[in-house]
Formats: structure tokens, C-alpha cells, sequence
């Protein structure tokens, strides 16, 4: 029972981790594209990395401006990796 214990807080940990990360990648892609050089090496390699992540919202919000279009659409991306994240390590933790 213990062992399946700390096997389940090791997996909640990594999956958190996980989680966090995806949300980071989004937040830094938000900020990058407000506030950087977007030819960029680094600024495109966070974009690329952003696309795989933005989970289809990438044109559910469609203003004028492209820099509002970034914030909402990876804002609520991002979001929703974080309730995501809360909610499967939760029911890691409670299985284990």
C-alpha cells in the first residue's frame, strides 16, 4: 500500500511538472509575442512549441489586433492546460 502510494505521488509530481511546463511554454509565447523581436530564433522556437500546445483555440478569437489574438487564444490555451493539470493530478492521487 505504500509503495502504491509514493507510486502515485511520483506520477501526480511528474504530471504536474508536465502540466506546468505546457503552461509556461504558453505564458512565455504570450509574453515573447507582446513584447519581443518576433524573428527571433528563440521567440519562433517558443511559437512552434506553442502551436503544438494551444489545443485548436489558436482562431477562436479573431480581433484586429494579432498581439490581443495571442493573449486570448493561448491565454485560454493555457488555462485550460492548467485545469487540466489539476484535475488528472488529483485523480492520480486519490487512485493511488
Amino acid at each position: 500500500m505504500v509503495v502504491a502510494r509514493r507510486g502515485a505521488d511520483t506520477a501526480a509530481t511528474v504530471l504536474r511538472f508536465i502540466g506546468l511546463a505546457f503552461v509556461l511554454i504558453l505564458v512565455l509565447h504570450i509574453l515573447l509575442t507582446l513584447l519581443a523581436n518576433p524573428g527571433h530564433e528563440v521567440t519562433q522556437l517558443v511559437a512552434r512549441a506553442a502551436d503544438y500546445l494551444d489545443l485548436g483555440l489558436d482562431g477562436l478569437f479573431v480581433p484586429d489586433s494579432p498581439q490581443v489574438a495571442v493573449l486570448l487564444n493561448y491565454g485560454v490555451a493555457a488555462l485550460l492546460w492548467y485545469l487540466i493539470t489539476i484535475v488528472v493530478v488529483r485523480l492520480v492521487q486519490r487512485l493511488g
